[in-house]
């Protein structure tokens, strides 16, 4: 594993690395990591809009797992994140870079991890992680946990209960669209499925779906999300790490135009947000709450 974040990081690193070459008439404003989870790709691209759009800046994005965005970001490579999930899920990162990084606040309250199923999966059979060590549930599902990509805390919590519960079961690594498409697979097919999950999600709006109790609380309890930056970067750019401290989203909001972007595109869903929020996106940027 230390190897695999080693590399990643240094291909990351190669990559500004790349970019700083072409001259700095070329160089992007503000530069912030991403990874393909459904909440941080919406709330990244929502930024990225509005700083561009609302504030004249220059936003690239660049898609990494998350080691790499906590690495870049103590580097100075990237300058800023949008899904820091604290205080359990990535402590780990934060015990490893806290020191050398800025947090400009809560972007939402409210997040949870879990290990979910489809409510039609019986509950008096399978409603707490617990229940996963009967042998008859483990059959139907495969002796398996479908997770996500192997650098998310969820993949470590996830470790650490199959471990705190004395469980069977392989810990499948993915992505997650490959989550949410073994759960769409399914669900289609009406099959028993556990897979790694959290909220917000766009798949709680598409499928009908419940978390396992967990009694132990290996997997945390509520969650907050928050915006890093690099050291610096409220020095080099006032206006937009203001902007990045002001936004707020309330879940439920944040989850529904999760749902918007599945049922259309994450750019449509974006142009729909902002166009449905102007008073609050206009507070964002300016600071200035406007009159009802």
């Amino acid at each position: 594993m230390t190897t695999i974040r080693t590399l990643k990081t240094a291909l990351l690193a190669g990559a500004f690395a790349t970019t700083a070459g072409i001259g700095t008439a070329a160089a992007q404003d503000v530069t912030i990591g991403w990874t393909a989870w459904s909440d941080a790709e919406f709330v990244t691209k929502l930024a990225q809009q509005i700083m561009q759009d609302r504030m004249d800046l220059d936003v690239e994005l660049v898609q990494t797992d998350i080691a790499p965005q906590y690495q870049g970001l103590a580097n100075g490579d990237i300058d800023v994140m949008l899904m820091s999930w604290l205080p359990v899920t990535h402590e780990d990162y934060m015990d490893q870079v806290g020191g050398d990084v800025v947090n400009l606040g809560i972007l939402y309250t409210g997040a949870r991890l879990g290990w979910v199923v489809p409510n039609y999966v019986p509950e008096d059979q399978l409603s707490s992680i617990a229940d996963l060590s009967n042998a008859e549930v483990s059959e139907q599902l495969g002796g398996q946990i479908q997770g996500i990509d192997p650098g998310a805390g969820l993949m470590r919590l996830s470790g650490d209960t199959i471990e705190q519960y004395g469980l069977d079961y392989e810990l499948v690594s993915s992505s997650g669209a490959a989550m949410t498409a073994a759960l769409d697979r399914a669900v289609s097919r009406d099959e028993w499925i556990v897979v790694t999950g959290w909220s917000p999600h766009w798949m709680f709006g598409a499928y009908d779906l419940r978390y396992l109790d967990d009694p132990e609380g290996v997997l945390g309890g509520p969650e907050r999300v928050h915006a890093l930056a690099r050291e610096g970067f409220y020095q080099d750019q006032p206006d937009a790490a203001a902007f990045l401290a002001r936004m707020n989203i309330p879940i439920d909001d944040l989850q529904a135009a999760m749902f918007d972007a599945q049922e259309t595109s994450y750019e449509e869903a974006v142009d729909n947000y902002i166009a449905n929020n102007e008073a609050r996106v206009h507070y964002w940027v300016t600071g200035e709450i406007e009159a009802m």
